[in-house]
């Protein structure tokens, strides 16, 4: 079976770590369960350091985690996010956007 994506929730530090593969297979599972950890949080710290894949899916849950912070006037960060993820969206435009 495939390594999916776990996440783990520091409350203490306001940080969200995430380990294995964020892809499209596992990203739906992710934001059901941190939209409930965003609400608690009024800065969020996402830890990729343990992500080993990410795809365009896992690009996009990050956009949307950075839209929802802004909607709710929260600051987010990024840290550590993979390679592969920070090329995707270099070459999609997105990078900029990203609060790395």
């Amino acid at each position: 079976m495939s390594e999916l994506c776990t996440l783990t929730v520091d409350s203490l530090e306001n940080v969200i770590h995430l380990s294995g593969k964020l892809t499209f297979a596992s990203v739906t599972d992710i934001l059901e369960k941190t939209d409930s950890v965003f609400d608690s949080f009024s800065e969020i710290n996402i830890d990729l350091t343990d992500v080993t894949r990410g795809d365009s899916a896992g690009l996009a849950l990050l956009v949307h985690w950075l839209r929802q912070a802004r909607n709710s006037d929260k600051k987010i960060t990024f840290n550590n996010i993979p390679s592969n993820m920070v090329a995707i969206a270099d070459v999609s435009g997105l990078k900029e956007l990203l609060p790395i």
